[in-house]
């Protein structure tokens, strides 16, 4: 089955086309970075024109990459949510409207569905069960995963995601937009030891995370160096040094979490997925503590962990092979909990 995807949840217009059985054929991703640096945030409205100006041509780009025509297309899916309601508005739109004129049945897909399945797309996939941490932008949550659909959540953000943290103290830092790559980026100049911030919600048990806090203690901080030396503007190593200590702090608490949450289900298995999966420090941090309990650590490549078309594409395959599709009616949502999904093949989301 071959399945066009589309992903136009927030800020990055992405598509791909996915072959059940030969794997991704192709794919293709713009960002609205640039657009909205200026605001230093992602504003909705610009947001959804941008898509509506960029679907259509990255689409025939990405089919042309593909080698496929259209009419070779046996199915669309598309991201119905978790996002902003205008920007997944523009891909569910065009993605039902091929659809209807294709006479091929499409798919409403989970933004964070797609964000769990990435990894599959790897030549050496995780096997289930396992433990998935999913860590973006708006999302932190801790998941078993029995299967497509079987989701149980063992624990999630209270407050702010772990990557709106890392963009709140990037702005903070006076850094550009996204801060979140650039904290990290900074970070690796960071020194060792020069700080030292809270692991939150790590002396008390539970799988639940906040980072409210931890933001309020890099703020105090960088208000306490600019008061000790009379200054705005910090020196960079200082800078690097906040950066490293935050960073490590966020790290150091995954891991605590998800060793917490291995040991609670009893599994060996985890995967990390979505965009501050990506974040090489965290890697590292999970890989070490995998190997010292003798399991194994999965997440995609870097540029599947970000918004893109390739995870809509596979996700989307896998529940329109089962025998999934649309109803007549078309539903966005902003907000969507990953475990109401129903599992793979029992009825159309």
């Amino acid at each position: 089955m071959r399945v066009l995807g589309i992903e136009t949840s927030c800020d990055e217009t992405g598509v791909a086309v996915y072959d059940t059985e030969t794997g991704l054929l192709a794919d293709r991703l713009y960002s609205q970075v640039e657009l909205h640096a200026r605001f230093g945030g992602v504003v909705p409205e610009l947001a959804s024109r941008d898509h509506i100006r960029k679907a259509l041509p990255l689409i025939q780009e990405v089919l042309e990459a593909a080698d496929t025509s259209l009419q070779e297309v046996d199915g669309i899916a598309y991201t119905a949510g978790p996002g902003l309601v205008g920007a997944l508005l523009v891909g569910a739109s065009v993605g039902r409207a091929l659809g209807m004129s294709l006479g091929v049945p499409t798919i409403g897909v989970h933004h964070m569905e797609g964000h769990l399945l990435a990894p599959m797309l790897e030549e050496h996939p995780p096997q289930f069960p396992f433990v998935a941490l999913l860590v973006s932008g708006g999302h932190t949550q801790l998941v078993r995963v029995e299967g497509i659909g079987r989701y149980s959540l063992l624990g999630e953000s209270l407050d702010d995601a772990a990557g709106e943290a890392f963009d709140k103290v990037g702005k903070m830092l006076g850094l550009d937009y996204p801060g979140g790559p650039r904290v990290a980026a900074l970070a690796q100049h960071g020194i060792a030891g020069r700080y030292k911030f809270p692991r939150p919600m790590t002396n008390r048990p539970g799988l639940d995370f906040s980072f409210s806090g931890l933001k309020t203690f890099v703020r105090n901080t960088l208000e306490q160096e600019r008061d000790a030396l009379g200054a705005e503007a910090l020196p960079q190593q200082v800078q690097a040094d906040v950066a490293f200590a935050f960073e490590d702090a966020v790290v150091q608490t995954f891991v605590i979490k998800c060793r917490r949450a291995l040991e609670a289900t009893g599994l060996k298995t985890l995967v990390i997925a979505g965009g501050v999966s990506a974040n090489l420090s965290l890697r590292a941090g999970l890989q070490a503590m995998m190997e010292k309990h003798n399991g194994q650590l999965f997440y995609a490549q870097p540029r599947f962990c970000t918004d893109n078309g390739a995870m809509i594409a596979y996700a989307g395959a896998q529940r329109l092979a089962a025998g999934e599709k649309d109803g007549l009616e078309l539903n966005v949502k902003a907000r969507w909990p990953l475990n109401t999904l129903p599992p793979l093949g029992q009825k159309s989301i």
